[in-house]
Formats: structure tokens, sequence, C-alpha cells
């Protein structure tokens, strides 16, 4: 039965046809191929940074950022970066290269010659879009858009890596490029510090980017929208991308928040979702409905929830929240669960699940960066891949399960493999709770009802 999810109307970007899309699990694959793909750049090399630490370093080559920063320039390539500057209302956890005294001395020693802005967001937000884009507008075009962010314990191993983080990217190749690269230069044109002294480097106010005018060419059968949300007030220029129509960006945009509820509301059959954090009250009402109808819903969010989410759990105020999670709880065709590898004593762990996706009847997928908290879906600037690509929609499951569960779920249907994942994570919470360290796979069943408490 093919399943029509409609797309999010009403944004900057459309529905591209034509797109080659393969996403990448977890933090070395995704950057052993970013590697990849900069070492074969012949043009420029522009990224979105939100979360940086020192720590970070590239698999394999062991560079670190600002080597791998310094020596795409030493090669030519216009090199671009975007930093994420804080305000002070920020009290959020998580390192960042803010452009602070100390960090501009840093890029004074190292003589680095890319080219940086900073950029505020409104109040207690954050620029929170991660991409990575090579060779803009040329045929060896390639963009990067998801979650995972720059330091050593995103590149952690679920399985075995005592520390490390479940996430994804995904690479992007064709039209949809295209929308990836306009992002970048409206961010870039209009960063909030581009006109102070500490807040660019490499080059003066009066540098700005053309907007694309022109499409990438075709490169695979996949149909991917680019979709986010921008807060009123942050953008000016409407400049549209190619072929789409005027938006009116100074007024936001909230494509991503609004296709998470079309998809949700459209499935039939299965609802698999990764996110770091419980979903707000729209979108548990959106899930519960569909629990109703029949759907299979399992959700891997992480187990030990950080301390904001901890603290969100006692006060009364966000008492809707966690009500949401426990009345899905009540759904037999949901589970909640958490992931947890092993060291190298055999030791068992909770790997903190930093991914935000969602594979919806192995017919559409999305990744990015966008969590289904309300920061991110309410304030937060963010931006997701929305696939429709049923071969791609069904492998990304398939991946994701044979990695949770240790099992190939390839023969079953949607619904078949997220019931499959019920169970083994239930039989897995049973023996986690006798103190057994040998069960299939990572996955383990949470407790809706009690979640961070």
């Amino acid at each position: 039965m093919a399943i029509d999810i409609p797309h999010a109307a009403g944004g900057s970007y459309p529905l591209r046809a034509g797109n080659a899309v393969r996403p990448w699990v977890d933090g070395v694959p995704a950057f052993r191929r970013i590697g990849e793909a900069l070492e074969a750049a012949r043009h420029s090399l522009w990224l979105t940074v939100a979360f940086f630490r020192p720590d970070f370093r590239m698999p394999d080559s062991r560079q670190s950022l600002f080597e791998v920063l310094d020596r795409a320039a030493a090669r030519g390539l216009d090199v671009r970066v975007m930093f994420w500057r804080p305000n002070p209302e920020f009290s959020g956890e998580g390192g960042t290269f803010p452009g602070s005294p100390e960090d501009r001395r840093m890029l004074e020693e190292r003589g680095s010659r890319f080219r940086a802005r900073w950029d505020r967001a409104h109040g207690p937000y954050l620029h929170h879009q991660k991409s990575w884009l090579v060779d803009a507008g040329h045929p060896s075009e390639v963009a990067f858009v998801g979650g995972i962010n720059l330091t050593a314990r995103a590149l952690g191993s679920p399985g075995h890596d005592v520390g490390g983080r479940h996430d994804a990217y995904v690479e992007l190749n064709g039209p949809a490029a295209t929308d990836v690269h306009h992002n970048f230069v409206q961010r870039w044109n209009e960063a909030s510090e581009r006109d102070l002294a500490d807040g660019r480097w490499g080059h003066d106010a009066a540098d700005r980017l053309p907007f694309p005018t022109r499409l990438s060419a075709p490169r695979g059968p996949s149909r991917v929208q680019i979709q986010r949300n921008i807060p009123a007030g942050l953008y000016a220029d409407g400049t549209p991308s190619p072929g789409a129509d005027p938006y009116d960006i100074a007024a936001g945009e909230r494509t991503i928040f609004n296709q998470y509820l079309l998809a949700i509301d459209a499935a039939r059959q299965a609802i698999y979702i990764e996110n770091q954090a419980i979903p707000i009250p729209p979108v548990a009402a959106a899930l519960e409905a569909a629990l109703q109808r029949g759907v299979e819903v399992v959700m891997l969010v992480p187990a030990d929830p950080e301390e904001p989410v901890r603290a969100a759990r006692r006060d009364p105020l966000h008492g809707p929240l966690f009500e949401g999670a426990a009345s899905l709880g009540g759904c037999e065709r949901f589970a909640l669960v958490g992931i947890a590898g092993r060291n190298a004593q055999g030791e068992r762990h909770n790997v903190y699940v930093h991914g935000k996706l969602m594979v919806i009847d192995d017919a559409w997928a999305t990744i990015g960066s966008c969590n289904l908290h309300a920061g991110s879906l309410m304030g937060h600037t963010e931006m997701n891949a929305a696939i429709w690509d049923a071969a791609v929609a069904r492998g990304l499951r398939v991946a994701l399960l044979a990695e949770h569960l240790a099992k190939d779920t390839a023969h079953l249907d949607a619904a078949s493999a997220l019931r499959l994942y019920r169970q083994i994570a239930f039989h897995n919470r049973c023996r986690r709770d006798a103190g057994e360290a040998d069960w299939r796979g990572l996955a383990f069943s949470l407790d809706p009802a009690t979640y961070a408490m």
C-alpha cells in the first residue's frame, strides 16, 4: 500500500526531486565520510557550528577542527564557518567557540586564514543547525545535515565506547543541496555580529555571499525538502532559493514542526523516533492518536537524561510534558527505550541518544538537528532534511534496528519490526533488572511514567 505523507507548505524551500541521499549513523562513520568529501573538495568548505569542544578530532587523521579548516584554506578553498555566540540568558550545557579574546588569540597564533562569523540567537535560544557544505554551487557539491556536535564524545561508539553518543547525519547530492547553500548564505549575510570587530575573522563586514541562482543538477531518485525552524526577526532578506516561491523569512519559519505533525498524522503502520527529548504535548497527542488507530510506535531517548530534563520533571509547570509521555506508555503498541553498550569488561553502560530522526511506514524519514522539546520547536534555529524515498527510509530503519537489536529485520515489514523491537527491549529490561549484562543488542525498555525521576 502506497503511503501518502504530505510535505510542509509555506516555507523557504519546496520539495525537490532528483537527489542522492545517504544516511550516516553515529559519529565515526559520519565524520569519516565528511573527511573524504573534504579531501576531494575543489572550491569551498562552509559549515555551521553549534556546540564545539577542543577535544574534537576527525577519525583516522586525528585532525582538530582548526587543522581541518587551516589545511583547506591553505589548499586555496574558500573556507567559511558560522559559529553560534550564546547570549548571557543561555543556561544550557555544552561547549561552544564564542569568539572570546582567548579564542581569537588562538586563531592569531595559528595564523588561521579561513573566514568566520559569529551569530547570536534570541534570548536563551541558540543557533542549533549543524551542516557541512562542500563546493557550494559546483558540480562536485555535497551537503551534510544532521545533529552530531563537534566533540570527542560525539564520536564515541554506542556499542563499546563508554561515554559515546548515538547520532546521525545525512549526505545530500542534488537540488536539495542548493537549499543548504541558500541557508548558509542567508545566515552569513545577516549574522548578528558581522559589524563588530570581534564578530568576524579573516574578512571585513562588507563581505557578502551571492544567493544561488540555479539548482544543482539531479543526482538520484529521492525527493527531499530542506526544512527549518527559524524564529521571527532573525533575517530580513527573503531572496528565494532557485525555483522556490518568495517567503517572508522575517516572520519566521516552522516547517520542521509542521512536518513532524503532518508525518505522524499520515502514519498507518509504524513510527520509529530517535530524539534527545520526550515530545511536547502537541506531538505526544499526535502520537497517541496514531497509536489509537493501530500504528506501532517506538521512541528511543537517552536512558539517562540531562539534568535540565530532571529539573523539569520536578517542576509542576512541566507536568503536561511528562503526563503526555505517561499517557503514551499506557498504549500497548508504544515503547519508550534506551540503549546500553558494553565496555571491555563486559559491563553495560547507558549510551546518550543525541539523534533527531524519524522513520514512518518505511516510506519517509527525516534527519537533522531538531529535537521534540519546546526549545527546538519554538525558539532555536534548526535544519532537517525530510526524505520521501522508501528505499532510503527502509534502509535506515533496518540499519538502526540492526545496531540496537543485533538482529536483521530486512525481511520484516515496518510494523512487525517495531513489534519485535518492543519484545526484545522488554526482555532486555528484565535481564537488566536481574543484574545480567548478557542480553541481545543494546535496547531496553524504559517506563514513561517515571522517566527522568
